[in-house]
């Protein structure tokens, strides 16, 4: 099922997801329902606070990204990133490489608006699968950066928190509307 996918303005966008302690009926659904949903707006990653729900979930699929590459490591071993998609990351933890790399990032919650943003070129990331396994994956390129950008969305941080201070001056009046139209009332 499609899910509406909620924009900023809303609070839930800022709310830090609660631990899944147990994956039952609703968390698969869900999770199922935000792949769907993230193919169906054409995104590389989506949240659950985006949809609505303050718990760690997160999933990512960068296979029809044709022009940004991704590596993965999977556990140790390295996999081909595109027949790996779609990942769901349960309470997925991030560690950042050393090294930043600048590049435009937009965002399902933020129509129409995009920045560029530094994010570490390298990530491991320990996380959960619906089926119970703990994962770990270390990632590069455009599936590094997803990574960084919904595990931010889990921790109640927004891509635009992490633009430039000229950036946000220049979308100040943009985001100042898109928050007012969007917040509950």
């Amino acid at each position: 099922m499609n899910l509406p996918i909620v924009r900023y303005g809303d609070p839930v966008l800022r709310a830090k997801g609660k631990r899944i302690a147990k994956v039952d009926e609703h968390i698969r659904a869900l999770a199922e329902n935000m792949i769907e949903t993230m193919h169906a707006a054409n995104g590389v990653g989506l949240a659950a606070q985006q949809v609505g729900e303050a718990v760690r979930l997160a999933v990512i699929d960068v296979g029809a990204a044709e022009d940004q590459s991704s590596t993965l490591k999977l556990n140790g071993e390295e996999v081909d990133a595109k027949a790996s998609m779609p990942l769901v990351l349960l309470n997925p933890e991030i560690s950042l490489g050393e090294e930043n790399i600048l590049g435009v990032e937009g965002c399902l919650s933020f129509p129409e608006i995009t920045g560029d943003i530094a994010r570490a070129s390298v990530v491991t990331a320990r996380a959960e699968t619906l089926e119970g396994a703990k994962i770990e994956i270390e990632a590069t390129g455009l599936l590094a950066r997803a990574l960084q950008h919904e595990v931010d969305h889990l921790n109640g941080i927004l891509f635009v928190d992490r633009m430039s201070a000229v950036a946000k001056v220049a979308l100040r009046s943009r985001l100042r509307r898109m928050k007012k139209e969007n917040t509950p009332r």
